[in-house]
């Protein structure tokens, strides 16, 4: 069967999260969304751990309003990079809490920082037979290729157990499969969600193909066993990302990487830090001129959340504002989910909304969008075919990203 699963989001006893952050809640807006499988986070918070098993059915289930839900964790290294444990049972992550709470208090925050390196916690994850692998692998923050040029530098004699890589808000397949040691992994996209709203709430998510909606199901789906797999990786497209190209983080002037060097990574405009991107950091990286995907990678499209698409077609300032909130209702109310609207309605179904919100719902899915790529902690921004919309002229100063919360 087919699913969808987001399996990488928090809970609101981590920091800068909503306190809607709760399991009934993410299981309603998770319907509405059209999200089949969707991760606890933080499963290793003492207080989280008792609202998981109190919600669950046993020790392996967890179903809330038709929404399965699996133990999932993310963890912070002593070198600041961010894993991602998706786990068999709650038994297994009370195990797993009890081990860590060695190495910290784990009722500080949902995401514990631990006095560990990736291979120690790899092992870890090994004894109790869960899967892991890096969070948002390719931000310029708490990621693996932020601090490490491959994954055995980060996970030394446990890289084989590494089964997947999530790829984040900041990357797309295109780019990580120009890295030859990825080929062997599967690719999870997932929100890293810190909101249950629609336009948070898986935000990216991964399509699979699984015998059943449980830890086994998606365990054989992420190591491919049996011929189940991932078939489709859904999430932004890169450039949108505050940091896809260099820039300053001052005055966000562009640079290529050869003039970053050249300029001992110093704005000549205004003497202010330039930030390496991804894209640039991806360069360094890669051993492929161009990506090549294995096999067994399924498609990557790129999308929005339903509600940013209809803001962008109706030139609202926000996604709040009664036309966008009303056009999203009546599109979810009619096909019974977002997703559903999204990749699988035909256009002439769409014609209960305006032909410009049809016409941006198809330009998303046929790659006809224009791409201003982010750089030096300012976004970047999409423009839709024979759009008016305009960049901001001045925008401010973002606060500096410490993490994905807003990224």
């Amino acid at each position: 069967m087919q699913i969808n699963a987001d399996l990488h989001l928090h809970s609101k006893y981590s920091m800068a999260c909503s306190n809607k952050m709760e399991l009934p809640t993410i299981a309603v807006e998770a319907r509405k969304k059209g999200i089949d499988l969707v991760a606890t986070g933080d499963c290793i918070h003492p207080k989280w751990l008792d609202e998981i098993k109190s919600a669950a059915t046993d020790d392996e289930t967890i179903l809330i309003n038709d929404t399965h839900f699996i133990p999932t964790t993310e963890i912070e290294d002593k070198n600041r990079v961010h894993h991602l444990l998706i786990l068999p049972s709650i038994s297994k992550a009370e195990e797993l809490a009890e081990t860590m709470s060695k190495y910290t208090d784990l009722a500080i925050d949902g995401r514990p920082t631990v006095r560990l390196d990736g291979s120690e916690i790899a092992q870890m994850a090994k004894d109790i037979g869960a899967l892991i692998g890096p969070c948002h692998a390719f931000t310029p923050w708490t990621a693996l290729y932020a601090y490490h040029d491959s994954l055995e530098s980060c996970y030394g004699d446990l890289t084989d157990y590494i089964s997947f890589v999530e790829l984040g808000l900041s990357a797309d397949t295109d780019y990580a499969d120009r890295i030859s040691e990825l080929h062997r992994l599967t690719f999870l996209t997932n929100s890293d969600a810190h909101s249950p709203w629609s336009n948070k709430l898986a935000r990216e998510f991964t399509r699979f193909e699984v015998p059943s909606v449980d830890f086994e199901g998606l365990e054989k789906a992420i190591l491919r066993k049996e011929g189940y797999k991932a078939t489709l990786n859904v999430g932004f497209f890169p450039e949108e990302g505050k940091y896809n190209e260099s820039a300053c983080i001052k005055c966000f002037t562009h640079y290529t990487l050869e003039q970053a060097v050249q300029n001992n990574w110093r704005c000549p405009q205004c003497r202010g830090q330039v930030k390496k991107g991804v894209c640039d950091r991806v360069n360094e990286l890669a051993d492929l001129e161009e990506p090549v995907h294995p096999d067994h990678r399924p498609d990557y499209l790129h999308l929005a959340p339903l509600a940013e698409i209809i803001m962008m077609a109706l030139s609202h300032a926000s996604i709040t504002t009664k036309g966008v909130r009303t056009a999203w209702e009546s599109l979810v109310e009619k096909f019974g989910n977002e997703v559903a609207v999204l990749l699988d309605a035909e256009p002439d179904q769409l014609d209960i909304v305006s032909p410009k919100i049809v016409d941006a719902i198809m330009a998303f899915r046929n790659g006809e969008i224009i791409i201003h790529p982010g750089g030096g902690g300012q976004y970047g921004w999409i423009e839709l075919p024979n759009s008016e919309q305009k960049p901001k002229a001045d925008p401010p100063k973002p606060n500096n990203q410490s993490s994905l919360f807003d990224f």
